[in-house]
């Protein structure tokens, strides 16, 4: 069964989201960026967003927290 859900990835730094989907495996959704943190959603399985986890850790980017959303899709 494919469990679906929005989850909120925060991570450091400001990032545009062109430059999060030109080599993502999932479309990605900038909510928010500053000079500080940058927030992106993402609708998809957990094994989607642990394979997203660490395609963005492997950019190098430092991922802040990763949370689910808790409202049923």
């Amino acid at each position: 069964m494919e469990d679906f859900a929005a989850y909120q990835i925060r991570i450091r730094g400001q990032v545009e989201a062109d430059d999060l989907n030109t080599a993502s495996p999932l479309q990605l959704t900038v909510e928010h960026a500053d000079p500080n943190v940058t927030l992106i959603t993402v609708h998809t399985d957990q094994a989607g967003v642990i394979g997203l986890m660490r395609h963005l850790h492997g950019l190098g980017f430092l991922l802040l927290s990763v949370m689910r959303d808790a409202q049923p899709n």
